[in-house]
């Protein structure tokens, strides 16, 4: 799989999974389509993968991928913005075309939406 995680995610990546506290706990990302930029997201750290997760390691992260996401985030790259307005992971897809909403921004998911299990 072609996914690449920029150094700003993947310190926030690992901040949520060093709060788990769990060894071996991944971070589950699923991603479905809908919302004005053409997806919508869930994270969450879980100790392990659910059934129908792939284990995707970059550089020691797991990232845990239901199937639709995995296909969804082929060629992605996942980054993380933090500005005085909002704060969040960014998600940039070199394939997407402009949305319904008529904007070509980044997809831009809000970290509030985590959920620690």
């Amino acid at each position: 799989m072609n996914l690449t995680v920029t150094p700003a995610a993947e310190k926030v990546i690992r901040r949520f999974l060093r709060f788990d506290g769990k060894p071996g706990s991944g971070f589950r990302l699923k991603v479905a389509p809908g919302g004005c930029s053409g997806l919508s997201a869930e994270f969450s750290v879980e100790a392990e993968p659910q059934p129908d997760d792939a284990v995707i390691e970059v550089n020691g992260l797991k990232l845990f991928l239901p199937e639709e996401s995995r296909l969804l985030l082929e060629g992605v790259t996942i980054d993380f913005s933090d500005t005085p307005l909002q704060s969040g992971f960014v998600f940039r897809d070199p394939k997407q075309q402009a949305s319904s909403c008529s904007s070509t921004a980044p997809v831009l998911f809000d970290i509030t939406e985590l959920k620690i299990q």
